[in-house]
């Protein structure tokens, strides 16, 4: 299945039926009185997360999606039957943003969740609301309300614990293939990924879902490259794993190619916990790994760890420090969803 994260789409709800103009009329009753129904209302447009989706490709193929008008009303007071909804099934993660790009009309973050985004037309009255007593056989009804037209687009954000950011050929993907069941595509050379790619990490009994995009490269930011076309993948991630190579000529010049990138990029991205890791390093001696190593510390002002995707040395110690990182983030927000709740005695 092809990967899409980015879609846009025409909705329209369905307008209300008009009400009738109808009187009664039966044998042995000369002035039967008004007995319109009133028109059924218009279905409406909804959009679902729904599982088992994770690329809005479908909507490459259907860009249009119009609800049901509803029906007239009828005679004996009838009234018509309601418009039929239309859905729009997208993936966990979809954000919904209006024709301008920027307003944001709702996120998608949780299997179920269901907004509006068009409501039906209201039906129109039938003659029967307008019968009084001065008026004891109205000719008049209601037209039912127009449905609402608008523009959307759909941009998917892959929810996971952990991102994967780094240059080409750092070894995210050999990461990823090495802990999870994911089996991206590896090769030695830049830009063997070119979509993200999900795999489910499992490390002392608990599990955690990391992301690998594509990698980024000096200029993203203005375009140049894949990655920051799907760095909004990793926006949601608790913490960012930072690879770095240790077999490139100048592994101090990648991390700060990476962390100018992630500050161009703009939002709180840069601001994520990150875990900075020295890859590679079965391709180093023990006095090049820990020279590197102080090198980079100096520029992070933090500890950088050393990891082998290829060896898995390491690897288990990285996977635990990501997964504090994700139990500090859960712990934070929960702690922040009991504070908004109210007191009750």
């Amino acid at each position: 299945m092809k990967f899409l994260d980015l879609a846009k789409v025409n909705i329209r709800s369905g307008s209300g039926g008009n009400g009738a103009v109808s009187f009664r009329r039966e044998k042995f009753i000369e002035y039967g009185g008004p007995d319109g129904g009133d028109g059924g209302r218009g279905g409406d447009v909804i959009a679902e997360a729904v599982e088992g989706l994770n690329t809005l490709i479908d909507f490459r193929y259907q860009q249009h999606f119009f609800a049901q008008n509803g029906t007239p009303g009828m005679g004996r007071a009838r009234t018509g039957p309601s418009g039929d909804d239309i859905i729009l099934r997208v993936p966990v993660g979809t954000e919904i943003i209006d024709e301008d790009e920027e307003t944001l009309i709702a996120d998608m973050t949780e299997v179920g969740q269901r907004v509006i985004l068009a409501k039906g037309g209201n039906g129109g009255f039938g003659n029967l609301h307008f019968k009084s007593a001065t008026n004891q056989a109205p000719r008049s009804a209601n037209p039912g309300l127009a449905g609402i037209e608008r523009t959307i687009w759909l941009r998917l954000k892959l929810i996971a614990d952990a991102g994967l950011v780094g240059l080409p050929n750092a070894g995210k993907s050999t990461f990823l293939a090495a802990t999870s069941n994911a089996r991206p595509k590896i090769a030695d050379y830049p830009f063997t990924t070119l979509v993200p790619n999900l795999g489910v990490v499992g490390v002392d009994g608990h599990e955690f879902v990391v992301a690998d995009i594509p990698g980024l490269i000096e200029g993203a930011s203005e375009g140049r490259g894949l990655g920051d076309m799907f760095l909004g993948h990793v926006e949601r991630c608790a913490v960012l794993l930072h690879l770095v190579d240790g077999s490139s000529g100048d592994p101090i010049k990648d991390y700060e190619i990476i962390v100018e990138e992630l500050e161009a990029y703009g939002g709180d991205l840069a601001d994520k916990p990150r875990v900075t890791v020295l890859n590679k390093i079965d391709t180093l001696d023990e006095e090049e790994r820990q020279f590197i190593k102080e090198e980079l510390e100096k520029v992070t002002g933090e500890p950088v760890m050393l990891m082998s995707g290829v060896s898995n040395e390491g690897v288990q110690d990285v996977l635990r420090a990501l997964r504090r990182e994700i139990d500090d983030r859960n712990a934070e927000e929960f702690e922040a969803s009991q504070e908004d709740e109210p007191w009750r005695p």
